[in-house]
């Protein structure tokens, strides 16, 4: 887990191992999200009616941390099973499939070679599941939108990091994400690539996937 290439909040670079779990293989949609929206009768995020953000097969934006446990715990009732956040090392851990220190999904090649980059994320994220899966059949794990993580952020965490099932810092005043962003100059991330905003921010690049106990 991190990197040696990357930020400084992604050192050291150590060995974490976590308990098995579920991650879905694209991040929540719009059509997910409008069930969501409908059976708790609750307002839609931010962006709903923008155009460029709406399309069903979209990754739901506009939405902050809050909003998406809301939607895991809604989704954990209605399936009885226990759905929540990924946290940072499983979601890393998702992102790099079987490709143990590559910087990308696919390795180490830039973005900007990938198929059709340039003609990608014009005005707003892609529908999910366009794009090659990587190892694990998941999609879109470092590009289309950030996708808040359970943990809370801090910089220099990984310092303090447990080895087993690390959570984060039990405190603090913003949340983990991953991902790269359709907005961003470079719109794929590294895998070990951190940020973190406010719980309570809504943009449009902010998404999420869900994370399921096994």
């Amino acid at each position: 887990m991190g990197s040696n290439v990357g930020q400084d909040n992604e050192q050291p670079v150590h060995r974490v191992w976590v308990d098995n779990f579920f991650l879905a293989a694209c991040q929540v949609t719009n059509a997910d999200f409008t069930r969501f929206l409908r059976d708790t009768k609750s307002l839609p995020p931010a962006f709903w009616n923008d155009p460029n953000f709406n399309h069903p097969e979209q990754p739901v934006v506009g939405v902050s941390w809050f909003e998406a446990v809301r939607y895991c715990d809604w989704l954990s009732a209605e399936t009885g099973l226990r759905f929540r956040l990924p946290t940072e090392a499983e979601w890393e851990r998702a992102a790099r499939g079987d490709r143990e220190g590559a910087l990308f999904p696919w390795g180490d090649n830039p973005p900007e070679t990938l198929p059709d980059y340039a003609d990608r994320w014009k005005t707003g994220p892609d529908p999910v599941g366009r794009a090659a899966p990587n190892e694990f059949g998941l999609f879109n794990m470092c590009d289309n939108v950030h996708e808040w993580c359970s943990d809370w952020y801090a910089p220099d965490y990984y310092a303090v990091s447990p080895e087993r099932n690390p959570r984060g810092p039990e405190t603090g005043g913003r949340r983990s994400s991953r991902g790269g962003s359709w907005r961003h100059h470079i719109k794929i991330s590294r895998c070990a690539t951190r940020s973190s905003i406010s719980p309570d921010f809504k943009y449009h690049d902010y998404g999420f996937r869900v994370a399921c106990d096994v």
